[in-house]
């Protein structure tokens, strides 16, 4: 596979994964916000979450589930998203809210706070 039919590939992949943030766009909506979680799997820790709001013309090739993409490139789309988000912030619940409320409950709360710390 060529270079060119590989960014061809990644700017398919991105327009799809964005299909949602298109659809609330044309409907009027300004500032969608996305959010997931990290570092729940570990059996000790925090649960970390983030927040980031991207421009309609969001363009950082590569995005994929974390999963999916060595350490050295999440580092690098990790920046490359920092750049050209509208915003983005972290919530997170130690171990102690985790026992408290369970995982699944500290994860939304978690989320929650990473929404609310967006500065938009």
């Amino acid at each position: 596979m060529t270079k060119i039919e590989r960014e061809n590939l990644l700017r398919e992949r991105l327009y799809t994964m964005m299909s949602t943030e298109r659809a609330l766009r044309d409907a009027g909506r300004s500032f969608i916000a996305g959010v997931d979680e990290v570092g729940r799997g570990p059996l000790a820790g925090p649960v970390v979450t983030a927040a980031v709001i991207l421009p309609a013309d969001f363009n950082v090739l590569g995005v994929d589930d974390s999963k999916k993409l060595s350490a050295k490139k999440r580092e690098q789309l990790c920046e490359e998203i920092k750049k050209q988000a509208v915003c983005w912030a972290v919530g997170w619940k130690d171990a102690e809210v985790i026992d408290e409320v369970n995982i699944l409950q500290a994860t939304k709360l978690a989320m929650a706070e990473a929404v609310e710390n967006l500065s938009i």
